[in-house]
């Protein structure tokens, strides 16, 4: 797979048809079929029995053979070999599965080798999350050797991923007009081109502000801007994390998404409901968020017993 003007190419047109059906019959972010396409590549690898680091300017033929022994042995293979675990082994037979249903939806292939091959049981765990005290570590960190412009860019950046529990994808998507800064509201555009409002708080909303006075003028309609005046890519968002969280002195794994399970984590225990927890993140279903009312009640029963005095009486 390679980069041309801006446009994915890759070699193999199976896999490039797919993405090109994904893209505009299917209305998937470029974000969503770029990662279709990478799977779909490293199980073409497999099928060719080459590294798999070497599968980006090829073509795999083997895709459209492929047998449902075939597609089983690859997962068990990731599960295995590859030592996966089962959401990345799921996410992947996922894209494998696209493949084979668009190939029989448009008459490339008169069977679906990978309907049949169930996905790995995900076990559900509980999201990681950052206390208080370590966000406002997270936050208060600034880096060395920035100008004035990138130090409150990447201030809004993170106060933005705080007050709002968005995706680094989605933060990379916002256009100055999706602002309205007066009701301190912001227009995402989520998952399968779905739009949702979220809220931010004082905080994010003056650090904003503040990034906007400096903004560099551009013709590039997007919030936030990198290296000549053009929108920050997902990745770019991901590296001022990055940067951010190594020098922080947090003694444990942060991410993007690590700020979105925090937010989350501490409306709940707040007292806010689940279906506004829900709409904010922008879930589909209440039972995804569900998760966060049992970390709410373990920083509830926490409260407890550390406010209630009869455990602590000398005579029980």
């Amino acid at each position: 797979m390679s980069k041309a003007g801006g446009a994915t190419v890759v070699a193999d047109p199976t896999i490039g048809e797919l993405m090109a059906y994904l893209r505009l019959e299917r209305n998937r972010s470029m974000l969503t079929v770029e990662a279709y396409a990478h799977d779909i590549q490293e199980f073409g690898a497999f099928l060719a029995k080459v590294p798999p680091k070497t599968p980006l300017d090829r073509e795999y033929p083997q895709l459209r053979e492929a047998t449902t022994s075939d597609v089983r042995r690859y997962i068990m293979h990731l599960s295995g070999t590859k030592k996966y675990d089962s959401r990345t082994v799921r996410r992947k037979l996922s894209s494998i599965k696209a493949l084979y249903k668009y190939l029989k939806i448009f008459g490339l292939r008169s069977d679906d080798p990978a309907s049949v091959i169930p996905g790995p049981k995900i076990e559900r765990k509980v999201p990681q999350h950052l206390d208080v005290t370590d966000v406002g570590t997270l936050l208060r960190t600034t880096l060395a050797g920035r100008t004035a412009e990138h130090r409150l860019r990447d201030n809004a950046i993170m106060e933005l991923f705080y007050a709002s529990g968005i995706r680094r994808a989605e933060l990379a998507r916002i256009d100055l007009r999706d602002i309205n800064l007066r009701e301190r509201t912001i227009r995402i555009h989520g998952k399968g081109s779905k739009e949702r409002p979220v809220l931010i708080n004082l905080t994010a909303a003056a650090a904003i502000e503040a990034y906007l006075r400096v903004r560099p003028n551009s013709s590039d309609e997007a919030l936030f801007l990198g290296r000549g005046g053009k929108r920050l890519s997902p990745k770019h968002v991901w590296r001022i994390f990055r940067d951010i969280y190594q020098v922080s002195g947090i003694p444990y794994h942060a991410s993007p998404h690590t700020l979105r399970h925090s937010f989350a984590t501490h409306l709940a225990e707040n007292g806010v409901d689940l279906e506004t927890i829900r709409e904010l993140l922008g879930h589909e279903s209440l039972a995804t968020t569900g998760i966060y009312l049992k970390m709410a009640m373990q920083h509830k029963k926490k409260v407890y017993d550390q406010a209630h005095p009869r455990d602590k009486m000398r005579d029980r």
